[in-house]
């Protein structure tokens, strides 16, 4: 069984490339991150042409998760129970369902802005969130695994330069001690294998060539439990889904299972 995680940066924007990934790369399962659309504008008929039925949280604007699968999409939960609001509002930033025999969770977790901003604050309250959200499904002896866009980058080697992040948000030891206590509860960091550089960056930055210079950051990661862990057989970054006109600024992350 083949799953992933992408953060596609505008769902209308990159359906043509999604579609075509889709087909050539046998994936199963994709998470989907920073749709950009309302759950209406969400183009379900395009992939169930390809053989996907979807499952899809969003309000339009910057957030909204998804997840699209072509073995079964079961028991769908919207939003994180209790979750915090943000400005009055509890963002698109979670979705959860059951695939074939895997249960998922699509998330987007909030960048943060600054660490002096009650964005940053939010974001940490949020993951709080996420950890008693997850409790169950972690502890379950199904496959489970939360897969997105954390906006954290879980240790110093998985930026390409720590010094110029120093101050910022992403790497901070309170964002990281967050990601600490979802391991302690269960779930393990599935770092994909590194293909042409020795770090496998998972996002780079339109500006400054940031990409040819492999200037990239992982923060997109694949966080399972025990019986998830235990099939992985493979995990990479589609590093070619980065190139070209048109390419969001995040890559797919691919997870391999025997099941």
């Amino acid at each position: 069984m083949r799953i992933a995680t992408w953060n596609v940066n505008s769902i209308t924007a990159r359906l043509p490339r999604l579609l075509a990934w889709l087909e050539s790369s046998g994936t199963d399962v994709v998470c989907l991150q920073e749709t950009k659309c309302t759950e209406e504008q969400f183009p379900a008929d395009a992939l169930r042409e390809i053989g996907y039925e979807s499952a899809v949280h969003a309000a339009g604007r910057w957030n909204g998760v998804a997840l699209v699968s072509r073995v079964g999409l079961e028991d769908v939960v919207k939003g994180l129970p209790d979750g915090p609001d943000y400005e009055g509002t509890q963002e698109p930033r979670s979705i959860a369902g059951t695939c074939g025999p895997v249960r998922l969770r699509s998330v987007y977790v909030p960048n943060g802005r600054e660490v002096a901003h009650d964005h940053y604050t939010y974001k940490l309250s949020w993951l709080d969130a996420l950890k008693l959200s997850v409790a169950e499904d972690t502890a379950a002896s199904r496959p489970f695994a939360v897969l997105g866009d954390f906006n954290i980058a879980p240790t110093d080697d998985d930026v390409w330069d720590r010094s110029v992040f120093e101050g910022s948000t992403h790497v901070t030891e309170p964002e990281r001690a967050a990601l600490a206590s979802l391991r302690e509860a269960g779930l393990s960091d599935v770092v994909p294998r590194p293909l042409k550089y020795d770090q496998p960056f998972t996002y780079w930055d339109y500006r400054q060539l940031a990409f040819p210079k492999n200037r990239g950051m992982r923060i997109d990661l694949v966080y399972g439990n025990e019986p998830f862990t235990k099939a992985v057989k493979d995990s990479f970054v589609d590093r070619e889904e980065r190139k070209g006109k048109g390419a969001s600024d995040h890559a797919p992350v691919v997870v391999d299972l025997d099941i």
